[in-house]
Protein backbone atom coordinates (compact mmCIF):
# COMPACT_ATOMS: atom_id res chain seq x y z
CA UNK A 1 0.00 0.00 0.00
CA UNK A 2 1.35 3.42 -0.99
CA UNK A 3 2.01 5.94 1.77
CA UNK A 4 -0.01 9.15 1.78
CA UNK A 5 2.50 11.89 1.08
CA UNK A 6 2.31 15.43 2.43
CA UNK A 7 0.84 17.89 -0.09
CA UNK A 8 1.48 21.62 0.16
CA UNK A 9 -1.29 24.14 -0.51
CA UNK A 10 -0.48 24.47 -4.21
CA UNK A 11 -0.57 20.69 -4.61
CA UNK A 12 -3.87 20.48 -2.75
CA UNK A 13 -5.31 23.08 -5.12
CA UNK A 14 -4.11 21.07 -8.10
CA UNK A 15 -5.89 17.97 -6.82
CA UNK A 16 -9.16 19.91 -6.68
CA UNK A 17 -8.61 21.26 -10.19
CA UNK A 18 -7.62 17.85 -11.56
CA UNK A 19 -10.93 16.50 -10.33
CA UNK A 20 -12.84 19.25 -12.13
CA UNK A 21 -13.41 21.87 -9.46
CA UNK A 22 -13.49 25.55 -10.37
CA UNK A 23 -11.36 27.76 -8.10
CA UNK A 24 -12.04 31.41 -8.81
CA UNK A 25 -9.96 32.98 -6.02
CA UNK A 26 -6.85 30.91 -5.37
CA UNK A 27 -5.55 33.15 -2.58
CA UNK A 28 -8.84 32.79 -0.73
CA UNK A 29 -8.89 29.02 -1.30
CA UNK A 30 -5.34 28.61 0.03
CA UNK A 31 -6.21 30.60 3.13
CA UNK A 32 -9.25 28.38 3.75
CA UNK A 33 -7.23 25.20 3.22
CA UNK A 34 -4.58 26.37 5.65
CA UNK A 35 -7.13 27.17 8.35
CA UNK A 36 -9.63 24.37 7.80
CA UNK A 37 -7.56 21.37 6.61
CA UNK A 38 -7.82 19.79 3.15
CA UNK A 39 -8.80 16.42 4.61
CA UNK A 40 -11.72 17.83 6.61
CA UNK A 41 -12.95 19.98 3.76
CA UNK A 42 -12.80 17.23 1.14
CA UNK A 43 -14.99 15.12 3.43
CA UNK A 44 -17.91 17.18 2.10
CA UNK A 45 -17.19 16.44 -1.57
CA UNK A 46 -19.59 13.53 -2.07
CA UNK A 47 -22.72 15.54 -2.97
CA UNK A 48 -20.72 17.35 -5.65
CA UNK A 49 -19.31 14.27 -7.40
CA UNK A 50 -20.62 12.91 -10.70
CA UNK A 51 -22.71 9.74 -10.43
CA UNK A 52 -21.01 7.98 -13.32
CA UNK A 53 -17.57 9.28 -12.37
CA UNK A 54 -17.45 9.56 -8.55
CA UNK A 55 -13.87 10.85 -8.58
CA UNK A 56 -14.80 13.88 -10.67
CA UNK A 57 -16.80 16.93 -9.62
CA UNK A 58 -20.06 17.91 -11.29
CA UNK A 59 -19.37 20.48 -13.98
CA UNK A 60 -19.44 23.99 -12.52
CA UNK A 61 -18.73 22.96 -8.93
CA UNK A 62 -16.79 25.72 -7.19
CA UNK A 63 -14.54 25.73 -4.17
CA UNK A 64 -16.88 28.26 -2.57
CA UNK A 65 -19.77 25.79 -2.81
CA UNK A 66 -17.80 23.06 -1.09
CA UNK A 67 -16.78 25.47 1.64
CA UNK A 68 -20.39 26.65 2.00
CA UNK A 69 -21.51 23.10 2.77
CA UNK A 70 -18.63 22.77 5.23
CA UNK A 71 -19.68 25.99 7.00
CA UNK A 72 -23.33 24.99 6.96
CA UNK A 73 -22.49 21.75 8.71
CA UNK A 74 -20.41 23.60 11.32
CA UNK A 75 -23.28 26.00 12.04
CA UNK A 76 -25.80 23.16 12.00
CA UNK A 77 -23.62 21.17 14.39
CA UNK A 78 -23.36 24.17 16.75
CA UNK A 79 -27.13 24.62 16.66
CA UNK A 80 -27.81 20.98 17.42
CA UNK A 81 -25.15 20.94 20.12
CA UNK A 82 -26.73 23.96 21.80
CA UNK A 83 -30.07 22.17 21.95
CA UNK A 84 -28.55 18.88 23.05
CA UNK A 85 -27.02 20.71 26.02
CA UNK A 86 -30.53 21.87 26.95
CA UNK A 87 -31.79 18.29 26.74
CA UNK A 88 -28.82 17.03 28.75
CA UNK A 89 -29.36 19.61 31.49
CA UNK A 90 -33.09 18.80 31.62
CA UNK A 91 -32.40 15.07 31.93
CA UNK A 92 -29.84 15.60 34.70
CA UNK A 93 -32.27 17.84 36.60
CA UNK A 94 -35.21 15.42 36.24
CA UNK A 95 -33.18 12.34 37.15
CA UNK A 96 -31.51 13.92 40.18
CA UNK A 97 -34.79 15.36 41.47
CA UNK A 98 -36.73 12.11 41.20
CA UNK A 99 -34.01 9.93 42.71
CA UNK A 100 -32.93 12.34 45.45
CA UNK A 101 -36.55 12.66 46.55
CA UNK A 102 -36.82 8.89 46.87
CA UNK A 103 -33.37 7.69 47.91
CA UNK A 104 -31.71 10.61 49.70
CA UNK A 105 -29.08 13.23 48.95
CA UNK A 106 -25.86 11.55 50.13
CA UNK A 107 -23.94 9.31 47.73
CA UNK A 108 -23.88 6.63 50.44
CA UNK A 109 -27.68 6.61 50.14
CA UNK A 110 -28.49 7.20 46.47
CA UNK A 111 -25.68 5.00 45.09
CA UNK A 112 -26.67 1.87 46.98
CA UNK A 113 -27.05 -1.08 44.56
CA UNK A 114 -30.45 -2.00 46.06
CA UNK A 115 -31.84 1.26 44.63
CA UNK A 116 -31.41 -0.12 41.12
CA UNK A 117 -32.50 -3.05 38.98
CA UNK A 118 -30.49 -5.90 40.52
CA UNK A 119 -31.91 -8.63 38.28
CA UNK A 120 -29.29 -11.19 37.15
CA UNK A 121 -28.99 -9.60 33.70
CA UNK A 122 -28.53 -6.09 35.12
CA UNK A 123 -26.53 -6.52 38.33
CA UNK A 124 -23.10 -6.36 36.70
CA UNK A 125 -24.03 -3.22 34.76
CA UNK A 126 -25.38 -1.64 37.96
CA UNK A 127 -22.15 -2.29 39.86
CA UNK A 128 -20.01 -1.06 36.95
CA UNK A 129 -21.98 2.18 36.61
CA UNK A 130 -21.92 2.85 40.35
CA UNK A 131 -18.12 2.46 40.20
CA UNK A 132 -17.96 4.97 37.33
CA UNK A 133 -20.00 7.49 39.30
CA UNK A 134 -17.92 7.03 42.46
CA UNK A 135 -14.80 7.52 40.35
CA UNK A 136 -16.23 10.81 39.13
CA UNK A 137 -16.68 11.85 42.75
CA UNK A 138 -13.03 11.05 43.50
CA UNK A 139 -11.72 12.73 40.35
CA UNK A 140 -13.87 15.86 40.50
CA UNK A 141 -14.10 16.21 44.26
CA UNK A 142 -11.01 18.38 44.36
CA UNK A 143 -11.17 19.79 40.81
CA UNK A 144 -14.71 20.99 40.20
CA UNK A 145 -15.83 24.00 42.24
CA UNK A 146 -19.32 22.69 43.01
CA UNK A 147 -18.26 19.21 44.10
CA UNK A 148 -15.31 20.62 46.06
CA UNK A 149 -17.64 23.02 47.87
CA UNK A 150 -19.95 20.22 49.03
CA UNK A 151 -17.12 17.88 50.01
CA UNK A 152 -15.29 20.56 51.99
CA UNK A 153 -18.37 21.95 53.72
CA UNK A 154 -20.68 18.95 54.06
CA UNK A 155 -18.58 15.85 53.42
CA UNK A 156 -20.80 14.51 50.64
CA UNK A 157 -21.93 15.34 47.09
CA UNK A 158 -25.69 15.43 46.40
CA UNK A 159 -26.87 13.80 43.19
CA UNK A 160 -28.07 17.16 41.84
CA UNK A 161 -24.46 18.35 42.05
CA UNK A 162 -22.85 15.10 40.91
CA UNK A 163 -24.81 15.08 37.64
CA UNK A 164 -22.99 18.25 36.65
CA UNK A 165 -19.79 16.26 36.09
CA UNK A 166 -21.40 13.14 34.59
CA UNK A 167 -21.36 12.65 30.82
CA UNK A 168 -24.57 12.38 28.83
CA UNK A 169 -23.49 8.81 28.03
CA UNK A 170 -23.49 7.90 31.72
CA UNK A 171 -26.87 9.62 32.21
CA UNK A 172 -28.25 7.63 29.26
CA UNK A 173 -26.96 4.36 30.72
CA UNK A 174 -28.14 5.39 34.19
CA UNK A 175 -31.75 5.30 33.00
CA UNK A 176 -31.41 1.68 31.85
CA UNK A 177 -30.46 0.41 35.34
CA UNK A 178 -33.25 2.13 37.27
CA UNK A 179 -36.02 0.16 38.92
CA UNK A 180 -39.16 -0.12 36.83
CA UNK A 181 -41.16 2.24 39.05
CA UNK A 182 -38.46 4.91 38.72
CA UNK A 183 -38.37 4.51 34.94
CA UNK A 184 -42.14 4.90 34.88
CA UNK A 185 -42.02 8.08 36.99
CA UNK A 186 -39.41 9.69 34.73
CA UNK A 187 -41.12 8.53 31.52
CA UNK A 188 -44.38 10.15 32.66
CA UNK A 189 -42.60 13.50 32.96
CA UNK A 190 -41.45 13.20 29.35
CA UNK A 191 -44.77 11.66 28.22
CA UNK A 192 -42.72 9.00 26.40
CA UNK A 193 -42.84 5.29 27.10
CA UNK A 194 -39.86 3.60 28.76
CA UNK A 195 -38.53 1.67 25.77
CA UNK A 196 -38.52 4.67 23.48
CA UNK A 197 -37.15 7.10 26.07
CA UNK A 198 -34.23 4.73 26.65
CA UNK A 199 -33.62 4.64 22.90
CA UNK A 200 -33.90 8.44 22.68
CA UNK A 201 -31.31 9.03 25.38
CA UNK A 202 -28.81 6.69 23.75
CA UNK A 203 -29.22 8.36 20.34
CA UNK A 204 -28.98 11.85 21.85
CA UNK A 205 -25.81 10.92 23.74
CA UNK A 206 -24.31 9.61 20.49
CA UNK A 207 -25.12 12.85 18.66
CA UNK A 208 -23.66 14.87 21.50
CA UNK A 209 -20.36 13.07 20.91
CA UNK A 210 -20.59 13.67 17.15
CA UNK A 211 -21.07 17.39 17.76
CA UNK A 212 -18.43 17.67 20.50
CA UNK A 213 -15.80 16.00 18.28
CA UNK A 214 -16.79 18.12 15.24
CA UNK A 215 -17.53 15.12 13.04
CA UNK A 216 -19.58 15.53 9.85
CA UNK A 217 -23.18 15.80 10.99
CA UNK A 218 -25.54 16.55 8.12
CA UNK A 219 -25.48 13.03 6.63
CA UNK A 220 -24.83 11.12 9.84
CA UNK A 221 -26.74 7.87 10.30
CA UNK A 222 -27.15 6.08 13.62
CA UNK A 223 -27.08 2.34 14.22
CA UNK A 224 -30.28 2.65 16.24
CA UNK A 225 -33.58 3.53 14.58
CA UNK A 226 -36.55 5.18 16.23
CA UNK A 227 -40.02 3.69 16.17
CA UNK A 228 -42.76 5.08 13.94
CA UNK A 229 -44.39 8.22 15.34
CA UNK A 230 -47.34 10.49 14.73
CA UNK A 231 -44.90 12.88 13.04
CA UNK A 232 -44.12 10.33 10.34
CA UNK A 233 -47.85 9.90 9.73
CA UNK A 234 -48.96 13.53 9.78
CA UNK A 235 -46.07 14.71 7.61
CA UNK A 236 -46.96 12.05 5.03
CA UNK A 237 -43.47 10.57 4.88
CA UNK A 238 -43.17 8.04 2.08
CA UNK A 239 -43.13 4.33 2.83
CA UNK A 240 -41.34 1.60 0.86
CA UNK A 241 -42.16 -2.02 1.67
CA UNK A 242 -44.02 -0.81 4.74
CA UNK A 243 -41.08 1.16 6.14
CA UNK A 244 -40.71 4.94 6.31
CA UNK A 245 -37.90 6.20 4.09
CA UNK A 246 -37.07 9.19 6.28
CA UNK A 247 -36.99 9.95 9.97
CA UNK A 248 -35.76 6.58 11.21
CA UNK A 249 -31.97 6.76 11.75
CA UNK A 250 -31.11 10.05 10.05
CA UNK A 251 -31.04 13.72 11.03
CA UNK A 252 -34.80 14.03 10.71
CA UNK A 253 -35.13 11.24 13.27
CA UNK A 254 -33.01 13.42 15.55
CA UNK A 255 -35.35 16.35 14.87
CA UNK A 256 -38.33 14.14 15.80
CA UNK A 257 -36.61 13.24 19.06
CA UNK A 258 -35.84 16.87 19.85
CA UNK A 259 -39.48 17.74 19.10
CA UNK A 260 -40.47 15.29 21.82
CA UNK A 261 -38.02 16.30 24.55
CA UNK A 262 -37.64 20.07 24.10
CA UNK A 263 -40.17 22.71 25.07
CA UNK A 264 -42.42 24.16 22.36
CA UNK A 265 -40.51 27.44 22.48
CA UNK A 266 -37.13 25.75 22.13
CA UNK A 267 -38.40 23.72 19.18
CA UNK A 268 -39.73 26.78 17.38
CA UNK A 269 -36.43 28.58 17.88
CA UNK A 270 -34.56 25.54 16.61
CA UNK A 271 -36.70 25.35 13.46
CA UNK A 272 -36.34 29.08 12.78
CA UNK A 273 -32.55 29.00 13.14
CA UNK A 274 -32.22 25.85 11.06
CA UNK A 275 -34.42 27.30 8.33
CA UNK A 276 -32.14 30.34 8.12
CA UNK A 277 -29.08 28.10 7.81
CA UNK A 278 -30.68 26.07 5.03
CA UNK A 279 -31.80 29.18 3.14
CA UNK A 280 -28.29 30.61 3.36
CA UNK A 281 -26.80 27.38 2.01
CA UNK A 282 -29.39 27.32 -0.77
CA UNK A 283 -28.27 30.79 -1.86
CA UNK A 284 -24.65 29.65 -2.07
CA UNK A 285 -25.26 26.45 -4.04
CA UNK A 286 -25.15 26.51 -7.85
CA UNK A 287 -24.06 23.12 -9.17
CA UNK A 288 -26.53 21.16 -7.01
CA UNK A 289 -29.98 21.87 -5.57
CA UNK A 290 -30.66 22.30 -1.85
CA UNK A 291 -33.02 19.31 -2.10
CA UNK A 292 -29.98 17.10 -2.57
CA UNK A 293 -28.66 18.19 0.81
CA UNK A 294 -32.06 17.79 2.49
CA UNK A 295 -32.38 14.30 1.01
CA UNK A 296 -29.03 13.32 2.52
CA UNK A 297 -30.20 14.70 5.88
CA UNK A 298 -33.41 12.66 5.64
CA UNK A 299 -35.57 15.82 5.69
CA UNK A 300 -38.94 15.73 3.89
CA UNK A 301 -39.93 18.85 1.93
CA UNK A 302 -42.42 19.86 4.65
CA UNK A 303 -39.95 19.34 7.52
CA UNK A 304 -40.69 22.74 9.10
CA UNK A 305 -44.28 21.70 9.84
CA UNK A 306 -43.06 19.46 12.65
CA UNK A 307 -42.99 22.52 14.93
CA UNK A 308 -46.75 23.01 14.41
CA UNK A 309 -47.75 19.45 15.32
CA UNK A 310 -48.94 19.19 18.90
CA UNK A 311 -46.90 16.91 21.12
CA UNK A 312 -48.40 13.44 21.44
CA UNK A 313 -47.47 10.30 23.35
CA UNK A 314 -44.68 8.61 21.41
CA UNK A 315 -46.66 5.48 20.52
CA UNK A 316 -49.68 7.37 19.22
CA UNK A 317 -49.80 7.10 15.45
Amino acid sequence: MRDKQFKNLDEQMEIFKYKGMTIEDEKYAKDVLLRENYFFLSGYRHLFMQKDNPKHYIEGTTFEELYSLFLFDRQFRNLIFKNLLIVENNAKSIFSYQLSKKYGYKESDYLRPVNFDMSPEKSRQVNDLIKKMKRQIRVNGSQHSATMHYLNNYGYIPLWVLVKVLSFGIISEFFTILKQEDKIAISKIYNIDIENLSNYLSILANYRNVCAHEDILYDNKTQRSINNTVYHTLLGIEKVDGEYTKGKNDLFALLIILRQVLSNEDVKNLILELDRLIENLKYNLHSIEIEKVLERMGFPNNWKEIANIEKRPYNEE
